[in-house]
């Protein structure tokens, strides 16, 4: 029998308020194997720690259980607590009485039964655990940062200024993301290019640095400090290496009405590309789908005026496998499709625009050359709509529940834009409520009323009719006055709301990494570990994890580097000892484990084995403990319960239900 003792925590009155403490202290000290048990305020302070220390050398304590609050936030604490004190810190359990207790219930009584049933499972748990020790991995002193946007640039760039070598993987022809299709960025309304282009150049120039453009993740094994991570490098068809960027075969290709992704399909590009003219690497893609020579089979001009002889039409996709220590996911974001949104007149009118529409339209290099025009009919407008939240804190099915919390600022300073280029145009906006949380935000909002007139109206609009006359008379309300409103515009811009790349959920299941409903991936935590995933070794920067601004992303990459660097300092990692096992009597080799495990730690050899003095040779599971991260997918899946895991054995398990139930 083990002598456990067990400590339960005030944490101030967040426990206190709803469970008497007092009570469950006297009620655990008539369980089996507990020796000690005392309360405390604050348990995981310092003084805290001291009293679990004492009590583990006083009472010769071989367990313990900690009633507080998630493991998730203090289970490192307390293990570190007790291994001070020279008890084996995988005895520790913790009995989680405030989240599934004093925050879920309000009745004293009925909490406090809770959290008596709580710890009495913790303590049957101890009373059959083992002291596990853990072992030791090495560390791969590689990066991998997924995505080319300014956060992923960003979290490159500091990797390997610590000296690491890290690899970018950007699914497009170019790194530069998102940021690289705006014109000017709020709250300083400078060049958005003028700040993003020195920060690419840096990352391309960078010998730490390997760009892999026109590429993406495919496949991802292994675990913290040892990921193995497959690369598809597409065949752009042209050579890289012989390459000169001249943009001949740009100009010659009789390809020339494919709608340019890069400017959201406002204008036309041709079959073989450069994105845009900042672009890097500047080396053209042939996009075989539109191209004459892969359709027909026919044309080849773009390989006939090549002076430098670039073009490689039977270039083949290029499967790079490389071992990295830590994944950086930095995939970022797209505007919402506005199907749902027909009341907007989005699909019946070109001159009704989203808002990364408007930032090319505005944009020198964009489809108009920066001059602000009506896409149906060229003429310049003279009364523009912008209206707000499109598809963002929507209470319906069509749209996304959260705020995208970047269009208030962004229409502000389309706004400011365009009244201080063209003053005779007048703008109006329509909102619901202006959200402005950032440093110097709401100043700037009120430079767009006070400065520049921009007319703000509380209120939604309902519809936007277009007219025969080319008009868009559009109806709403307006809250303040209670009233409705008819106005005509020449122009409505739409703030749709912001999403997650398509591909991140694709990237969530190859790295095991939690995602929300709204394919936002889930930090470890929300204060405590912001930028990392529940997944070991899985950071993440950028809009993936939520709606966020430039200056946001930029800070969150430096972050998620810093984590990075922490880890690829060490040379060696502590693995989890809590890993699967399997019984050879039991194993029938079916590779039912084998097939869900999914770190690929679960093999399958020859042994002989002495079943009650039969000697045979059978098939059966062997586990790689370097590799096993204690999921314990294995021991659910197993048909004929071979698979075990330590520290969380199916006799702990049930014993834990069986004190539960009593």
């Amino acid at each position: 029998m083990q002598r456990i003792g067990v400590f339960v925590c005030h944490c101030g009155s967040n426990i206190a308020a709803t469970v008497d403490v007092k009570k469950v202290v006297e009620m655990v000290q008539q369980e089996p194997g507990v020796v000690h048990a005392e309360d405390y305020q604050y348990m995981c302070s310092e003084a805290g720690q001291a009293k679990i220390a004492a009590a583990i050398k006083e009472k010769h304590l071989t367990g313990m259980v900690v009633c507080s609050c998630s493991p998730r936030m203090h289970e490192t604490t307390f293990r570190n607590a007790a291994k001070k004190a020279g008890l084996n810190p995988y005895m520790v359990e913790i009995a989680n009485i405030r989240e599934h207790c004093s925050w879920i219930h309000k009745d004293m009584e009925e909490a406090t039964k809770k959290a008596v049933i709580l710890a009495r499972a913790a303590i049957a748990k101890v009373n059959l655990n083992a002291p596990l020790t853990p072992g030791e991995s090495q560390v791969t002193k590689r990066a991998l940062v997924i995505g080319g946007g300014i956060a992923g640039i960003q979290t490159a760039l500091d990797i390997a200024d610590a000296g690491y070598e890290v690899d970018i993987v950007e699914k497009t022809p170019s790194i530069g993301g998102r940021m690289s299709q705006l014109d000017k960025t709020f709250p300083t309304l400078d060049c958005s290019a003028c700040i993003l282009t020195p920060k690419m150049v840096d990352a391309a120039s960078n010998e730490k640095i390997t760009i892999y453009t026109y590429s993406e993740v495919e496949k991802v094994s292994g675990f913290v400090g040892d990921f193995t991570v497959d690369i598809r490098k597409k065949a752009r068809s042209v050579d890289m290496d012989k390459c000169t960027g001249c943009g001949v075969c740009q100009e010659k290709c009789p390809s020339k009405k494919i709608p340019s992704e890069f400017n959201r399909g406002l204008g036309n590009r041709t079959a073989i590309y450069t994105p845009f003219a900042q672009a890097i690497p500047n080396v053209p893609v042939i996009d075989r789908e539109n191209c004459i020579k892969f359709k027909t089979g026919k044309c080849g001009v773009c390989s006939k005026v090549c002076q430098a002889g670039a073009i490689d039409y039977d270039q083949q996709d290029e499967i790079i496998t490389q071992k990295y220590g830590a994944i950086v996911v930095a995939t970022g974001f797209d505007v919402i499709k506005l199907d749902n949104y027909d009341e907007y007149a989005y699909s019946q009118s070109k001159d009704v625009i989203t808002s990364l529409e408007l930032e090319r339209i505005m944009n020198a290099a964009g489809p108009t050359k920066g001059h602000l025009e009506r896409l149906s009919d060229g003429k310049a407008p003279k009364e523009m709509v912008f209206i707000q939240c499109v598809g963002s804190r929507c209470a319906d099915d069509r749209g996304k529940s959260y705020c995208s919390k970047i269009c208030c600022m962004y229409t502000a300073k389309h706004a400011m834009l365009i009244r201080d280029k063209y003053p005779d145009v007048n703008v109006t906006v329509f909102y619901i409520d202006v959200r402005t949380p950032g440093k110097n935000f709401d100043e700037f909002y009120r430079r767009a009323v006070e400065q520049y007139g921009v007319n703000y109206i509380k209120g939604q609009v309902g519809k936007v009719i277009p007219q025969p006359d080319g008009k868009l008379l559009v109806q709403g309300v307006d809250l303040l006055d209670n009233k409705q409103i008819k106005k005509e515009a020449d122009m409505v811009v739409l703030a749709a709301a912001i999403e997650p790349n398509p591909d991140v959920r694709k990237i969530a299941t190859m790295l095991t990494a939690s995602i929300d409903t709204n394919n936002f991936l889930t930090e470890a935590h929300a204060k405590l570990r912001p930028v990392e995933s529940p997944t070991a070794g899985i950071f993440l920067s950028g809009v993936c994890q939520g709606p966020k601004d430039i200056p946001e992303t930029v800070a969150q990459a430096g972050a998620a580097a810093v984590k990075v660097i922490g880890l690829l300092a060490k040379d060696k990692l502590t693995t989890n000892p809590c890993t699967a096992q399997s019984d050879e009597l039991l194993c029938n080799g079916c590779s039912t484990c084998a097939n869900v495990c999914p770190y690929g730690a679960i093999s399958y050899e020859d042994h002989q084995v002495n079943d009650h003095g039969i000697r045979e040779t059978r098939r059966v599971a062997v586990v790689n403990g370097a590799l096993c991260q204690g999921c314990g997918a294995c021991t659910v899946a197993c048909p004929s319960g071979a698979m075990d895991l330590k520290g969380f054995s199916n006799r702990q398990i049930i014993a834990e239900v069986d004190a539960i139930c009593r």
